[in-house]
């Protein structure tokens, strides 16, 4: 159960819940301007490692300057309701250096506790939870009593998908795997991690190159990761602009979205789904924003950023899933549409 707070407290919250509804993003369908707050400390990152103490701190500081609210138990409670399950949506793949580092998930968690959300509401989720293990996760699940799960390990629901006329190639996993039928490998179905379980989601990614999309981003480490039947929409870069976009709009990936968080401590500029981390820098930061398409169009302008400073080869930018995402009201795309925010520690 959560705390019984102040009047003053109860006042803040009313307040920020007007100014922001706990919704996916608040871009370009809100009419409002979204903020990106980036949070930098000198000391976050040392021979790659994160400093757990440090981040936590950036924590608190990237969540009080995006809300407005200096109680961190106060602002989580306007994220987060008394009876929700959050999952801590990660991008695990490429391990525990180059995917969604611990020490962040880790603070976020304990920010999450601290505030009354219990263990038992807690779910950190990838697609496979075999990626989860490999990157070390069931340690969190240990130290706090959280669950580590993987959405694909869930099976699908039957009664909520995405169809189109692309017809994929089923693997083993897929809800239509080994069917017969017209319209067999149409549909993308949602797992049932989110239709049964997860009723809130905080999406954690590592700032990593994709070569389709630019950057494995929020848009798509949620929308390929919430859905089975994907292969078909990476063949191609036009079936991946289209698709991803339209996944996440799904009101069992969109409506559920509360807070987007950019694990820019590293940034890998090469390598996608592997740990190179002689193609990377260390920036010490970590970005805030109620905007997926916000944070990711920023995340791919800092990569050519440090692309350039490291004389590397800078490819062409994928614009257009990200110009569908934001046609679709996901959220803001241009740089001159954002607010972004400097936050510096020491």
């Amino acid at each position: 159960m959560y705390r019984t707070t102040t009047l003053l407290q109860l006042a803040a919250l009313l307040l920020f819940q007007l100014m922001h509804p706990v919704s996916a993003a608040d871009g370009e369908g809100g009419g409002k301007r979204p903020v990106v707050v980036r949070v930098k400390h000198p000391g976050a990152v040392d021979a790659f490692v994160p400093s757990p103490s440090i981040i936590r701190q950036m924590v608190r500081k990237g969540l009080g300057n995006l809300t407005g609210v200096d109680d961190p138990k106060v602002a989580w409670k306007a994220l987060i309701k008394e009876d929700d399950v959050v999952g801590i949506k990660v991008f695990s793949r490429p391990g525990a250096t180059s995917g969604t580092r611990l020490p962040v998930v880790a603070a976020v968690i304990e920010e999450l506790l601290e505030a009354g959300v219990p263990s038992s509401r807690i779910i950190i989720w990838d697609k496979r939870l075999t990626d989860l293990q490999l990157a070390g996760f069931l340690e969190l699940k240990e130290r706090y009593g959280v669950d580590v799960v993987g959405s694909a390990d869930q099976g699908y629901d039957e009664e909520y998908s995405y169809e189109t006329s692309l017809i994929g190639s089923l693997v083993w996993g897929d809800l239509e795997f080994g069917r017969k039928g017209d319209g067999i490998g149409k549909r993308s179905y949602v797992s049932k991690l989110l239709t049964d379980r997860i009723t809130r989601i905080i999406s954690i990614v590592p700032m990593l190159n994709h070569h389709q999309a630019s950057v494995t981003g929020h848009l798509y480490s949620l929308a390929m990761g919430s859905v089975d039947n994907t292969f078909r929409f990476q063949t191609s870069t036009e079936h991946l602009n289209v698709a991803v976009p339209e996944i996440f709009a799904m009101p069992e990936l969109y409506d559920r979205v509360s807070l987007v968080i950019e694990d820019a401590l590293i940034c890998q500029y090469e390598g996608e789904k592997l740990s190179l981390l002689h193609y990377s820098n260390v920036l010490n930061e970590l970005w805030f924003s109620f905007d997926p398409v916000a944070l990711d169009t920023t995340a791919i302008s800092v990569m050519n950023e440090q692309r350039r400073k490291a004389e590397a080869p800078i490819p062409s930018v994928n614009r257009m899933l990200y110009d569908n995402a934001a046609l679709m009201k996901l959220g803001v795309a241009e740089e001159s549409g954002k607010e972004i925010r400097r936050v510096e520690l020491d």
